[in-house]
């Protein structure tokens, strides 16, 4: 029985998904769990340290994310897996060359700049944050000079990565994000106390290295051997072609971060921290929603491409069931906002004001999470169409007038940290509207009254749950009648209401977690009700799904051998 348990794991760890079904759903399964984990995470941070001290944690990453991202992560998110993919069919050797070539190469540039950046951090810090002390800087570089040790394992990590997903096991590339949200926790568990800072720095390293680590035997079992040297072939010469239009756009991308670290910093010394917890928790839906259905239609896309009934059959239903999954998330978020964050984040010296400023950047990242979702989808619409230029175009526009609209808005009009968010959400609109607009003149070619009325209904019936789910968390909040309708029990036909009998004092964890979870089952059948009115598609394409998975347990047959060159969109980032 022992044997069986053993060579069934073992089979799962080793053996590749079967089809794109299986790799989907562990995938998705896999990113709700990292997601979660890095909920955790940042709870375990807010519990250790106040905002002030993570700000200048967070603050240390953008350099060494910097560097990371444009020189190692476009490179193997969009180059590196479809050529690696190809180069099996010519023999192991050769594909193991390649991989060799490509890690060396990597560490090689990597190693450069970070010695470069560490030596001079504390200048560099001083044009990136000025708005900090000169102690504080000198707090930030420190720790960037260890960071970038741990992305010198994540260099090493994302080849064993690449060359996992070539070869369709999954489950363990799937699995080392969790192992990094796990070495952070227990960094900062163990280590902060007598370390301060350093044990969260100590656990981004300890979580880094067992990120490559875990990997590593399974990369070695499926024949991966690293051979210390760098031969320029025509596939890496093509891996090279093939990333710089997305290191481009990472380029971008970064200097964006890197701005709305510059401004957050004169605002305040915490604000940095309120802006990165209120994005982490909106990264949530957009990751589910966005990043996995539009994975999922990419396949479907490029093969029907020639068909554009069907290329438009499958854009258009997989966007209008993005929109109906993803809207009530995003009013979820808007109305919700004070008790996720005090429900996530509320620890003993994550004060009142912090919760309220982390809310007003969560809402207003909430009101653009369909659009951000919605440009992972549409980005692959014209990766199908062999058109990587028009959303990369797109979103370096986009990226530069989000630098703008900063400015204006943090430096001119004098906003709080929320501004930067609300930046990012006006440009997160404008980048799906312009990609909308050209796939519909190029490809699509219908109606707008065609093409909006499925979001319109998705629309009113998300405003409608918003509504109800509004009224009914601030009747039963006990806080909201002590403070603000308190005028109604001087009313002659309200004084004998059982007012204490039923509002909840939501001081308490257990009865702000009662009211979350009361409203926002409320909520969602009031979206569904509402769009059974409105008699929306969605609604019975999803009602569907759920009957096939968890009654009938049937699944659609998809072919075997079905695999997809996934290449990431501009909204997407690897927090």
């Amino acid at each position: 029985m022992f044997k069986k348990i053993i060579e069934k794991g073992r089979k799962i760890i080793l053996e590749p998904q079967g089809s794109v079904l299986s790799a989907a759903t562990l995938i998705m399964f896999m990113i709700i769990a990292s997601r979660v984990l890095g909920l955790v995470r940042q709870r375990t941070l807010a519990h250790f340290f106040t905002p002030d001290d993570l700000s200048l944690f967070f603050a240390a990453f953008r350099l060494p994310d910097l560097i990371f991202e444009v020189l190692v992560f476009g490179t193997f998110s969009s180059a590196f897996i479809p050529v690696f993919s190809k180069s099996i069919k010519k023999g192991n050797g050769h594909a193991w060359g390649i991989a060799s070539s490509v890690l060396n190469i990597g560490i090689l540039a990597f190693a450069v700049f970070a010695i470069f950046m560490s030596i001079f951090a504390k200048e560099i810090y001083g044009v990136f944050a000025p708005g900090y002390s000169l102690a504080d800087r000198e707090k930030i570089a420190g720790i960037a000079r260890w960071l970038f040790a741990a992305q010198g394992f994540f260099v090493m990590s994302y080849v064993l990565t690449g060359v996992l997903e070539s070869l369709r096991r999954f489950l363990i590339p799937s699995l080392a994000p969790l192992f990094y949200n796990l070495g952070i926790i227990i960094g900062t568990v163990v280590f902060s106390k007598d370390m301060q800072l350093m044990g969260p720095t100590l656990g981004v390293i300890i979580g880094a290295s067992s990120h490559f680590l875990i990997q590593l035997p399974v990369a070695i079992k499926s024949g991966f051997r690293f051979k210390p040297r760098i031969k320029i072939d025509e596939d890496v010469r093509t891996i090279g072609k093939l990333a710089l239009p997305r290191l481009l756009e990472v380029g971008f991308l970064q200097i964006s971060k890197v701005v709305e670290l510059f401004f957050s910093s004169f605002l305040s010394k915490a604000s940095y921290a309120y802006y990165t917890f209120g994005n982490t928790l909106q990264l949530l839906p957009v990751g589910l929603f966005g990043t996995s259905i539009a994975k999922a239609a990419l396949p479907t896309l490029s093969r029907d491409v020639d068909d554009r009934e069907k290329f438009n059959k499958t854009l258009l239903s997989s966007l209008n069931q993005l929109i109906f999954l993803a809207l009530p998330a995003s009013v979820f978020l808007i109305i919700l906002r004070v008790p996720v964050v005090r429900l996530v984040y509320g620890t003993e010296i994550f004060s009142w004001a912090a919760t309220i400023q982390t809310g007003y950047v969560l809402s207003t990242f909430a009101s653009g999470v369909v659009f951000q979702a919605a440009i992972s989808l549409l980005s692959r619409a014209f990766y199908a169409q062999n058109d990587t230029k028009t959303p990369v175009s797109i979103s370096i526009l986009t990226i530069i007038a989000v630098v703008v609209m900063d400015f204006v808005l943090i430096r001119v009009l004098k906003f709080e940290v929320w501004g930067l968010a609300l930046a990012f959400t006006v440009g997160s609109v404008f980048q799906c509207s312009v990609l909308f607009c050209l796939l519909n003149k190029r490809y699509l070619r219908l109606k707008y009254t065609i093409l909006l009325k499925p979001f319109v209904k998705s629309l009113v019936a998300a405003v409608s749950a918003g509504a109800v789910m509004f009224l009914i968390l601030k009747f039963f909040d006990r806080s909201v009648w002590v403070k603000r309708l308190s005028f109604l029990t001087q009313i002659e036909a309200t004084k004998n209401l059982p007012f204490e009998k039923f509002v909840l004092d939501t001081r308490y964890t257990s009865n702000l977690l009662i009211l979350t979870f009361v409203v926002s089952v409320i909520g969602l059948f009031t979206y569904f009700i509402v769009a059974a009115i409105l008699k929306s598609e969605e609604l019975g394409v999803f009602l569907n799904l759920l009957k096939r998975t968890f009654i009938k347990r049937q699944f659609s047959s998809i072919p075997q051998k079905e695999t997809e060159n996934v290449i990431p969109t501009p909204a997407e980032t690897t927090d």
